[in-house]
């Protein structure tokens, strides 16, 4: 395990772990995961900065994804309201991202300084601060849902400063240039001597789009590119944030032209999905595409890493009872989508981002995150027993057959998704 970035001994967290211990004292092997994951994320990946906002690793990579830096943290969020220490955490984390919004909206990962780590020689307008430039939707939605998330838990508001203002005001407009991708987007982005999922055709364009309302994603939350670039997982949490933003905009700013331009742009998205996300499978049904291209191309499968399909009411995108949702959830959690593995250890999904055959510790979290099944949510529970290598944490993938290999011993996000399950199950969850 890796030395400490910056120990905390907060007694907020300290309770809730002993809190989780008392409940599972049946099951011990499930809450020193809890512990594990509780503890590791705030002594391991989170560091308060000069300026005292708060730089986040994903863990075994040295730079700040924004994606992941807002769910590392998300589970903190029920002791927000009880803990100043644990909210002006999350409001430091808000502003760092915001502050990186501003300096280049679409980069999806950055340094702590501007100490040129990361991916230089990508084709793409980087710069000493990127760690890397992948442009992926999510990326924009998750600090606006952690900023709101925070209002929600703890009653604050002082996250929504100028800085907050401004990455908005950006947000918005990016989101609106890529509505036109071919037309109006300044964006490419390449990468030499590397994978084709590392890197976006057409000289860095990406593949070929029309209009349909929706805004376009180079890449995936996975990081791997788009087959077509609406995204659609990430094109519903967009709709959701926006209406994050239109009550901020109202409530808090008493701004109605900046509430009416977030509104207005997530009714266009949200026509869009309704007129071109949507497919009738010869099995399930009417479901959600994962992409599409609004030239009459979809991609129907599903990936662990959020936003997907699976995660959709996780996101607030949907109700958990939604038909279409309950068609596609039946969909990805079938050998229909490519990306779902049978295995003797395990079933459930992984992603094109790690090798054949292996499950994704993320996605099932986010399966039981999203069960109606009780049943269904004890199997996930073992299933989280079985497959920790004896490591006491969870991975990024593990082998549907032998979770001895597993990829990223130490991958925070995961860690911290299991630990929003378990808090779940026990019924004590983030309000939205």
């Amino acid at each position: 395990m890796p030395s400490p970035t910056q120990k905390t001994s907060n007694a907020a967290i300290e309770n809730m772990i002993n809190e989780m211990k008392a409940r599972f004292a049946d099951r011990p092997k499930l809450a020193q995961i809890f512990e594990n994951g509780f503890r590791n994320t705030i002594n391991t990946t989170i560091q308060t900065l000069e300026d005292n906002t708060t730089f986040v690793i994903t863990g075994d990579i040295p730079a700040m994804w924004l994606r992941d830096s807002a769910a590392q943290v998300r589970p903190y969020l029920v002791l927000a309201s009880k803990d100043q220490e644990i909210g002006d955490m999350v409001q430091g984390l808000v502003q760092r991202q915001m502050e990186f919004v501003l300096l280049d909206p679409y980069a999806n990962a950055f340094n702590v300084s501007a100490n040129g780590n990361g991916h230089q020689d990508d084709l793409t307008d980087m710069g000493p601060s990127i760690w890397e430039r992948k442009y992926e939707i999510d990326s924009l939605c998750y600090p606006l849902q952690l900023g709101y998330l925070l209002w929600k838990n703890s009653g604050r508001t002082t996250q929504f400063n100028d800085t907050f203002r401004r990455a908005s005001e950006e947000i918005i407009k990016l989101w609106r240039t890529e509505q036109h991708h071919e037309e109006q987007s300044p964006y490419s982005f390449q990468r030499l001597d590397a994978p084709l999922t590392d890197t976006l055709s057409r000289e860095g364009k990406g593949s070929l789009t029309a209009y349909t309302g929706m805004t376009w994603s180079g890449f995936r939350p996975s990081d791997d590119r788009c087959e077509y670039g609406y995204l659609i997982p990430s094109n519903m949490f967009a709709v959701v944030v926006l209406k994050y933003l239109h009550e901020i905009a109202l409530t808090v700013w008493s701004d109605k032209s900046l509430a009416q331009q977030a509104l207005d742009l997530a009714n266009e998205i949200h026509q869009g999905i309704l007129q071109h996300a949507i497919v009738e499978h010869p099995e399930f049904g009417k479901i959600y595409a994962y992409e599409t291209d609004g030239l009459g191309h979809y991609n129907l499968m599903d990936d662990a890493n959020v936003p997907s399909l699976l995660s959709l009411p996780y996101l607030g995108c949907v109700a958990e009872d939604d038909e279409i949702y309950l068609n596609t959830r039946k969909f990805v959690l079938s050998t229909h989508n490519p990306y779902y593995f049978v295995g003797e250890a395990a079933s459930g999904i992984g992603s094109p981002h790690t090798p054949d055959r292996y499950i994704w510790h993320i996605a099932l979290s986010m399966q039981g995150l999203t069960s109606l099944d009780s049943v269904e949510r004890e199997k996930l529970l073992e299933l989280f027993q079985a497959t920790d290598a004896g490591t006491g944490m969870t991975h990024e993938g593990f082998h549907a057959d032998d979770p001895s290999q597993y990829t990223r011993p130490w991958f925070s996000w995961s860690n911290m998704l299991f630990c929003e399950f378990l808090m779940d199950y026990c019924g004590i969850r983030i309000h939205k």
